[in-house]
């Protein structure tokens, strides 16, 4: 893949609302910090700053590859319950400026530290292979109903590196793909697609069938100091609003939906 870098990233996509930001001054102190490990990040990455990686550039990523059918077997048993799982704003609500309808549905595995056991319960060879990943932060399956398309966006962050497996993508590249800055990919079952998106990306689905991804993010690999730095952000992510607020709405649908799984076995 070509790895040159044809625009930078920015801080936030123009047009879009800023769910992001908290007000106060202690905020807007964790941003100047967060704003600063950026820059760090750029400067002393391991691996570049392309905006889409060879998938060879991370070993890991072949092995995950080989063993993309136990995954989507567990996929399979969770999808029978599909529409009782929940829209992604419904989980994270700073999503809500980017995708406010049911039509981008997520089953959460684990998220910066908090894993879910029920989820490992479904998935344990999901979980399993999760575990060859280094400095994993956080996965889940991505489901795009047909017809489902994200805006242009930004991540929050560039620390981590985003890392896509296609589990179920109908044989339609004209209608489903993904934008990363200038490049535009196509996933492919059973084949990987790392990416950065703290550079501009936009995803789509036009076809008329589900398409679902193993969706992961892991931690970018960098030099010292930036090494330090993007660790202590990672680490602090867990306390901030946007990831504690995400795990009680998780934990609110979790009893939810399986205390009703239950009382229908």
């Amino acid at each position: 893949m070509n790895q040159t870098v044809s625009g930078a990233q920015k801080a936030r996509t123009e047009g879009l609302e800023d769910t992001m930001t908290r007000r106060g001054w202690a905020a807007r102190t964790v941003q100047r910090l967060v704003d600063g490990a950026e820059r760090l990040n750029l400067e002393y990455s391991a691996v570049g700053n392309p905006p889409v990686y060879a998938t060879d550039a991370f070993p890991w990523a072949r092995e995950i590859e080989k063993e993309w059918r136990p995954i989507r077997a567990e996929l399979d048993r969770i999808l029978v319950r599909k529409d009782g799982l929940p829209a992604f704003h419904e989980i994270s609500s700073e999503v809500r400026s980017i995708s406010a309808d049911r039509d981008w549905k997520t089953f959460l595995i684990c998220g910066y530290g908090l894993a879910s056991q029920e989820a490992v319960r479904q998935c344990p060879e999901t979980w399993r292979i999760l575990q060859k990943i280094p400095g994993l932060k956080s996965a889940m399956f991505s489901i795009f109903e047909p017809g489902k398309h994200l805006p242009p966006h930004r991540g929050p962050y560039n620390g981590v590196l985003r890392f896509h497996l296609g589990l179920i993508v109908p044989d339609e590249p004209d209608k489903i793909g993904i934008r990363v800055a200038d490049r535009i990919c196509h996933w492919q079952e059973g084949k990987a697609l790392i990416f950065d998106d703290a550079y501009e990306h936009e995803a789509w689905n036009h076809s008329d069938k589900v398409r679902v991804v193993l969706f992961v993010d892991f931690e970018k690999p960098t030099r010292f100091p930036a090494s330090l730095t993007n660790k202590a952000v990672l680490k602090m992510a867990v306390f901030t609003p946007f990831i504690r607020e995400g795990y009680k709405a998780h934990k609110a649908w979790e009893k939810a939906f399986y205390g009703e799984g239950r009382q229908h076995r």
